[in-house]
């Protein structure tokens, strides 16, 4: 363990799920998150001796975004094969019904819309930080944020009620 492979596996290990659930949300398809999510971990990991006592969290996500803009440029060819991935167990008509409205809502913005909006109120980074993370100037920021709320206003930001509260 020369290269600090246990302090790895334990960010690697904290930061996954929110690492894929930013993915979903700039995405909307769960196995591309995952995808995306695995690829930052690994690029990740390849620098780790140079961050891990910096920053470590803050590269692993710029590494998604990054990678996540490239997919939408060159998108990568997939082949479909026979095989069904794992399947979740148990009643998830609420988890459905919310996710579908997230991706309705979050579909009616531009890929980068879709980024500041993750990176500003799913990972509360500052302005700067955002323009940073997407090579974006400050003001481009500013503005993309508030054209991409005012669409999100528009589109409707009221989530399904869940199925156990209806009359």
């Amino acid at each position: 363990m020369a290269r600090g492979d246990a302090e790895f596996v334990e960010f690697a290990t904290a930061a996954s799920a929110r690492l894929v659930h930013a993915a979903f949300l700039m995405t909307g398809n769960h196995h591309q998150a995952e995808d995306a999510a695995q690829t930052a971990l690994v690029r990740t990991y390849a620098s780790w001796s140079r961050i891990r006592n910096g920053d470590a969290y803050g590269y692993a996500r710029s590494v998604l975004v990054n990678h996540l803009v490239d997919t939408w440029r060159r998108p990568i060819r997939e082949y479909p094969t026979e095989d069904l991935p794992e399947q979740r167990g148990g009643d998830v008509a609420d988890e459905v019904a919310t996710r579908r409205w997230l991706l309705a809502i979050l579909g009616t913005l531009t890929a980068r819309e879709r980024a500041v909006v993750v990176l500003r109120h799913y990972f509360d980074l500052p302005e700067a930080q955002v323009a940073r993370e997407l090579d974006v100037s400050v003001g481009t920021v500013k503005s993309t944020g508030s054209r991409a709320l005012e669409k999100l206003r528009a589109a409707g930001l009221t989530a399904p009620e869940p199925q156990g509260t209806r009359r």
